[in-house]
């Protein structure tokens, strides 16, 4: 990653207003980069650190898109949407990811994620696909199930590699932990997020590409009706490629234009990385006045007495 003079500037502030009346404040930081890890503009600092959480997913699904799992197990788009996705749990989505486990012959009860709070199943975990691709690719080449998620598994050595080899660094440079769900995460910086989203969504490789293509043409397997990720893919017909993660991490990249947007919400928020998210792509022209209304009025007005206000901008380097 490289950057212009300066590395930050201020921070964006997230209101919660009462009434016209600040009630409560979030911090949040943001990068835009380009697919060649130059940053481009940035609230807060290129260099701020977190875990990528699961907007990691969309990268960890190159396991699946890279090894000719897809092929050899006749896998759909919608297959690799679930497999991206963090799902609401529907029946069609829980059946989707069912689907890559049958279509790769692996049992569900080879599955490690956890069984939600009051479900029957590990299926009905929002990480469900993503942890049936990792099993699928498994199978595909012969690789141990039972102990898939371990950071020295080739499946995982696999996944690492592939990002590293996309952030030009070292695998062995990368800071990793466990997520909720019992995959390893990483913990990078927020311009090397922005890089990762500039290149999915730059259209220069085929193996990211159909990635893309599978999550904008099937946002419903991505999240859910009334959740971000689906309702911006939606409404941008393509355009836009979004994946949030745990603890105010969303990422975003303008299809076909090699940028991505990452942000982090300090105290780990979710409704304020979605009003950040809006806020900063109306500011970049990346969505249309009536998306950014349309999306404003289902995540920024949060009642009739409440809503979300975002002070600052991004400052080009």
């Amino acid at each position: 990653m490289t950057r212009g003079k300066r590395n930050q500037s201020a921070e964006l502030e997230v209101r919660l207003l009462r009434e016209g009346i600040i009630e409560s404040t979030h911090r949040a930081q943001a990068v835009v980069c380009d697919n060649r890890g130059r940053v481009l503009s940035v609230a807060g600092s290129s260099e701020t650190a977190a875990f990528v959480r699961s907007a990691l997913k969309p990268f960890q699904a190159l396991a699946i898109t890279t090894t000719g799992t897809l092929e050899r197990y006749k896998l759909t788009d919608r297959d690799l949407a679930i497999i991206c996705s963090s799902h609401k749990g529907t029946t069609a989505q829980v059946r989707q990811a069912f689907n890559v486990l049958w279509r790769s012959d692996v049992d569900p009860s080879a599955l490690q994620c956890p069984i939600p709070e009051g479900k029957r199943s590990p299926l009905e975990f929002n990480c469900s696909g993503k942890h049936a691709g990792m099993l699928a690719v498994c199978q595909a080449r012969h690789w141990p199930l039972n102990t898939y998620l371990q950071r020295n598994h080739p499946v995982q050595q696999l996944i690492l590699g592939k990002v590293a080899e996309l952030l030009r660094m070292p695998a062995v440079e990368f800071i990793s932990a466990h997520d909720d769900c019992g995959a390893p995460t990483y913990f990078m910086q927020l311009g090397q997020m922005g890089t990762l989203y500039a290149q999915l969504a730059s259209g220069n490789n085929l193996d990211m590409e159909r990635i893309v293509r599978a999550m904008t043409h099937h946002p419903n397997m991505v999240a859910g009706e009334g959740l971000f990720d689906t309702e911006l893919m939606r409404l941008t017909e393509g355009e836009i490629i979004s994946k949030g993660g745990a603890e105010g991490i969303q990422c975003i990249g303008r299809v076909g234009e090699g940028m991505g947007l990452a942000i982090k919400v300090a105290d780990g928020a979710g409704r304020a990385k979605c009003a950040v998210a809006i806020h900063l792509l109306k500011q970049m022209g990346w969505i249309s006045p009536t998306v950014a209304e349309t999306l404003s009025e289902n995540f920024m007005s949060l009642s009739k007495f409440k809503r979300l206000d975002v002070v600052g901008e991004l400052s080009m380097m």
